[in-house]
C-alpha cells in the first residue's frame, strides 16, 4: 500500500499538466513585477523619441534600444517592488501584489530584477554609449534614490519623473548618439505630465499613502497643495508641448491637436482651484488622473504624425 502511494505521488510529480499549473503562475507573478502596463508606456514614448529624432537607426540598433529599454524599466520596477514589499503590504491598491502577498520570495525578486538590469546592459552599449549611460541613469536613480525618498520628502515625485521621463531620450539618443533639442523637448514633456498625473492619485488614494507612511504631497501639506500642484504642473506642461512647432519639430496639425487637448487639459485642473464647499476632489483628481492618459497619448501620436525632418 505504502509503495503505491508513493508511485502515485511521483507520477503526480512528474505529471506535465501538474508542473505547468506551477510553471505559469511563477512566470505570471514575475512579469507583474516588471509592472507590463507602464512598461509598455515606457516603450511608447521611446519608440516615440527613437521616431522623432533626425537621424537613422538600423533594425539591429532599434531591436537592441527597444529591447534593452524594456528590459532595464522591467528591472527598475521589479527592485522597486523588492524594496517596497513592506509598504506595499499597507497598501490596498498593492497588497495583492506577488510579494506582499507572499507568492514570491524576496531573495527571488531581487535576483530576477537584477538579472534583468545585467541583460539590459549589455545590449544599450551596444546601441551606443549615450544610450548605455541614460538605461543606467534611469535605472539608479528610480531604484537607489526615488524610492527610499519616498518615505522622506514630496519632493521624491520631481526625482521619480527623470527616469519616467528619460525613455524618449534614449530613443532619441539611438537614432542621433547624443541628445538633442527635439530630445530635451520630449524629456521635458513626459517628466511634466508626471506630476499632476501622479499628484492626482495621491489625493484619492491619500488614506492608502499616509498608512503606508509615504510623504506624497497630499500628505504631507494637503489636499489644496496637492491641486495647486497639479494646477501649476499642468500650465507647464501644456506650454512645454506647444514649442515643438515654434522649434521647426512638428507642424500646423499637432500645434491644434496640442491646443486643443491642453485646454482641455488646463479646463479641467483649474477647476480644482475653484472648488466649492460641495467640491469632490477625489472624484475631481480622479478625472484628472483618467484624462491625462489619453492627453499624453494622442499628444504623442500627433507630434509622430506632424512631424518635421
Amino acid at each position: 500500500m505504502a509503495n503505491t502511494e508513493l508511485l502515485s505521488a511521483r507520477l503526480q510529480a512528474n505529471n506535465p499538466a501538474r508542473a505547468r499549473s506551477r510553471v505559469l503562475p511563477l512566470l505570471a507573478d514575475l512579469v507583474a513585477l516588471t509592472k507590463p502596463r507602464i512598461t509598455a508606456m515606457v516603450l511608447m514614448t521611446g519608440a516615440a523619441g527613437l521616431w522623432l529624432a533626425p537621424g537613422h537607426a538600423g533594425a539591429r540598433a532599434l531591436w537592441l534600444s527597444l529591447g534593452g529599454t524594456a528590459l532595464i524599466v522591467g528591472a527598475a520596477n521589479a527592485l522597486n517592488m523588492w524594496w517596497e514589499q513592506d509598504v506595499d503590504a499597507l497598501m490596498e491598491r498593492t497588497r495583492n501584489r506577488p510579494l506582499p502577498a507572499g507568492r514570491l520570495s524576496p531573495d527571488l525578486a531581487l535576483a530576477f530584477g537584477v538579472t534583468l538590469a545585467l541583460l539590459a546592459a549589455p545590449m544599450l552599449v551596444l546601441v551606443n554609449v549615450a544610450t548605455a549611460l541614460l538605461g543606467v541613469v534611469a535605472l539608479i536613480s528610480y531604484v537607489a534614490v526615488y524610492t527610499p525618498l519616498k518615505r522622506h520628502t514630496h519632493l521624491a515625485l520631481l526625482v521619480g519623473a527623470v527616469p519616467g521621463a528619460i525613455p524618449p531620450l534614449m530613443g532619441w539618443s539611438t537614432a542621433t548618439g547624443s541628445i538633442g533639442l527635439g530630445g530635451a523637448l520630449l524629456f521635458g514633456v513626459l517628466f511634466l505630465w508626471q506630476i499632476p498625473h501622479f499628484a492626482a492619485i495621491a489625493i484619492f488614494r491619500a488614506e492608502d499613502y499616509g498608512r503606508a507612511g509615504l510623504q506624497v504631497v497630499s500628505v504631507q501639506h494637503g489636499e489644496r497643495a496637492a491641486r495647486r500642484t497639479i494646477a501649476l504642473y499642468a500650465v507647464l506642461l501644456v506650454a512645454t508641448s506647444l514649442l515643438f512647432a515654434p522649434f521647426g519639430l512638428a507642424g500646423r496639425a499637432y500645434t491644434l491637436v496640442a491646443t486643443a487637448l491642453g485646454a482641455a487639459f488646463l479646463a479641467l485642473a483649474f477647476r480644482g482651484l475653484r472648488a466649492g464647499p460641495r467640491f469632490d476632489a477625489k472624484r475631481w483628481a480622479k478625472r484628472v488622473f483618467a484624462f491625462s492618459i489619453p492627453f499624453l497619448t494622442l499628444l504623442l501620436f500627433a507630434l509622430l504624425l506632424d512631424r518635421r525632418p
